[in-house]
């Protein structure tokens, strides 16, 4: 037992009054299933009822599970977090929340007798149970995120500065003045103009609570853990406590926004020193142009492995030998292979353990050994789990028609936690025996969420095809079946346009993007992994880069065509083809290729204008690696010049077929101006249009009321010209 947090469980600390005291409306569980399902067919309003399973942490000795679940009301347009505790073996679950304030971010402290989280922005702790809540921060700065160390003496918090590298702070004296003086590139990232960066404080725990700790990064102008997606999961605690390793990318303004390179750093917490583990001391990039794709300059054609790409995630070894993290091989390229790369502390030596597994490796965890590393990963449109060893032994311990989205060690019990969802049954929990192959590996269901609806529902058969391509090569795709499918009677098909571009169609689950809600509404879906998608190797995945509008365009048709052909129970001529992202980009494209196979069309967040959509976006490395150059350089490459021939808007004089546009004007990645492009155009052209927008969404639809407006919509269309 920890004394100073067995002292802070004990003592009348700060915060001592009850978060129970809040009196609002509460957002839990849904428990009237059937008034929400009305029938035995998904709807949106049945998708926005279910739980989300979010985060779980297990307990030290791995007989617990603390776990999140977000619950959203439609009518308050708004979510709800809360959590809860479940047995290892699945029998005894515990409600802690119990208020209208939402709790996250649940972690076991004091040998598993108290649990850390998140509420109101500061971090509190209570008993397992739920009891004895008490408030161990007042800081001024809202906390994001924590990890406390092995020894639980001090803990990592997450905190947001102000920043003012790309966008200049305005006068004290204009307070009210809505205007921003942009200076430099990285001004708007994801959905938000970049005037804060979340900086790691490492604060001292004591009987009187958390301080406000000191910022271990102090006075850089850089971001950690890294926007917009990163969390406390890059950043880790040496088992010593004495060392956190932690993700940066130390860039600003052109540099940042054209390059991928993050490295991993190691802070030493009593000397404040800190030492990159991807670099040599004293390492500078080469000299680039910033108008042209990285991966032919000489900052990706340089002597020894300096890890120029994505690296994140570290995670010391449980003896403190070692740190494993992913890591990407070239910068500029954020969809590259994502390798497992184990570095020695004391030689300095990096080896990647999972180079005989050919697929990316989505997130991974130690075993007790050390010498044991666990990984999921896709191959074959399907994320399993996967154990190697430091000498790079891969073997597969699950093979079923799932996606695994995150995994850990189960305490000390040797057995594994993760999450697990499919196209027809949203994230659960799962706990993971590890056998010496497929056959013997144990996994054993702990969590039920949402098993009320999936007892209401009746969910679309799901059958996987493989489909010859127009260059000879077998292609995977998923058919999912309307409910009470009738093999005699003729439905109408979507043919779905992943995104990315190098995103699998695996075994996922979307809350909007949903396979089943679609088969629901009576279409046949056909979801193919086109060219460009990881699960089948280096070779088909990085095809797609530099060639959009090539073979994966071919390998749509090829998906379809072979639906139409030997699927008789597919309509040829009610056929429609929707995606988002460069799923988007597909449909525009599409709309002036397809030969009139299709009699509809939904874009959402698509790229139309390709010139324009290379000086819009935010990430100007994703443009440069797959365009190759600036559309104004004089001396594009062939397959750059072939890039902005082939942009979607240029083949307007081509449309033929209804089209519903869909975009939000928070999305800096793909910018509105493309949704409102592409709409104008097809209008101008007399062709059937409509356009969805979202002022306050970003690249994905968020809020409730949104989500069902856009499922509605959605559907509307489709019903509108295929049925």
């Amino acid at each position: 037992m920890n004394k100073t947090l067995s002292t802070i469980a004990v003592a009348a600390a700060i915060g001592c009054a009850s978060i129970n005291a809040e009196a609002q409306t509460m957002i839990g569980k849904t428990t009237d299933v059937a008034a929400i399902s009305k029938g035995d067919r998904m709807t949106p309003e049945t998708l926005w009822a279910m739980g989300r399973i979010g985060g779980a942490a297990a307990s030290p000795d791995g007989k617990t599970v603390a776990y999140q679940v977000g619950y959203y009301s439609v009518k308050q347009n708004k979510s709800h977090q809360m959590l809860y505790t479940v047995s290892a073996d699945g029998k005894l679950q515990r409600t802690l929340t119990t208020t209208a304030a939402s709790e996250t971010d649940a972690a076991w402290i004091d040998g598993g007798k108290r649990i850390a989280f998140l509420t109101k922005g500061q971090l509190w702790s209570m008993n397992a149970d739920g009891s004895d809540r008490r408030q161990l921060t007042k800081s001024d700065i809202d906390i994001e995120g924590f990890r406390f160390s092995p020894d639980e003496k001090k803990v990592i918090l997450i905190k947001s500065l102000p920043y003012h590298e790309s966008i200049k702070k305005n006068p004290d004296d204009l307070p009210l003045a809505s205007g921003r003086l942009v200076t430099d590139l990285n001004y708007r990232h994801w959905d938000h103009y970049v005037e804060s960066v979340a900086h790691p404080f490492v604060a001292n725990v004591t009987a009187e609570g958390v301080d406000n700790g000191k910022d271990i990064i102090e006075g850089e102008p850089y971001e950690c853990p890294m926007a917009p997606f990163g969390g406390v999961e890059q950043l880790a605690w040496s088992p010593d406590s004495k060392t956190i390793a932690y993700t940066c990318r130390k860039k600003t303004g052109v540099n940042y926004a054209t390059s991928t390179d993050s490295d991993i750093y190691l802070y030493n917490v009593e000397t404040g020193s800190t030492k990159n583990l991807c670099k040599p001391e004293g390492y500078k990039d080469p000299e680039y142009d910033p108008t042209k794709t990285k991966k032919d300059q000489a900052i990706n054609h340089q002597q020894g492995d300096l890890n120029m790409g994505y690296d994140v995630n570290p995670k010391f070894s449980p003896d403190g030998k070692f740190v494993a993290w992913q890591s990407m091989k070239h910068d500029g390229y954020e969809s590259d292979r994502n390798r497992l790369c184990v570095y020695n502390l004391t030689t300095g030596e990096k080896t990647y353990v999972a180079e005989k597994f050919d697929s990316n490796v989505d997130d991974y965890c130690w075993a007790a050994d050390s010498r044991t590393l666990y990984f999921i990963g896709c191959w074959h449109a399907c994320v399993n789990m996967y154990q190697t060893n430091l000498n790079g032994d891969v073997r597969q311990l699950t093979d079923d028609w799932m996606d695994f989205g995150s995994l850990q060690m189960l305490g000390n019990t040797g057995k594994i936690l993760a999450s697990r969802h499919s196209i027809s049954q949203g994230d659960e929990l799962y706990v993971i025996t590890p056998g010496k192959d497929v056959k013997k590996t144990k996994i054993k269901q702990i969590t039920s969420e949402n098993k009320a609806f999936y007892d209401q529902l009746e969910m679309g058969k799901v059958q996987q095809r493989w489909v010859e391509t127009t260059d000879g090569k077998q292609m995977l795709v998923w058919v999912i079946l309307p409910p009470y499918f009738d093999p005699n009677k003729k439905y109408p098909a979507l043919l779905f346009c992943e995104g990315g571009p190098q995103s699998p169609v695996s075994q996922f689950w979307s809350y909007r993007w949903n396979f089943q809600i679609m088969a629901a509404n009576d279409y046949v879906v056909i979801a193919p992994n086109r060219r460009g998608l990881p699960g089948f190797g280096s070779e088909w995945n990085e095809a797609v880069s530099g060639d959009w509008t090539g073979q994966c365009m071919d390998d749509y048709l090829s998906a379809i065509d072979d639906a139409v052909n030997n699927l008789p129970y597919v309509d040829k001529d009610r056929l429609g083809c929707v995606g988002a992202s460069f799923g988007g980009f597909s449909v525009y494209y599409l709309a002036g290729h397809h030969n009139k196979r299709f009699k509809a069309f939904i874009a959402h967040d698509g790229a139309f204008n390709l010139e324009s959509m290379y000086t819009d976006t935010e990430e100007a490395w994703f443009s440069n690696w797959e365009y190759d150059d600036a559309y104004w350089n004089k001396d594009k490459t062939d397959r750059a010049r072939r890039t902005y021939e082939n942009s979607p808007h240029k083949f307007v004089d081509k449309w033929d077929t209804p089209i519903l546009c869909i975009h939000g004007e928070m999305d800096y990645r793909i910018n509105a101006n493309q949704g409102f492009g592409a709409f104008n155009a097809a209008r101008l052209r007399g062709i059937p249009a409509e356009l969805l927008i979202f002022p306050d969404e970003n690249h994905w639809v968020l809020k409730p009321q949104n989500g069902v407006l856009w499922q509605r919509t959605f559907f509307g269309w489709l019903n509108k010209w295929l049925k």
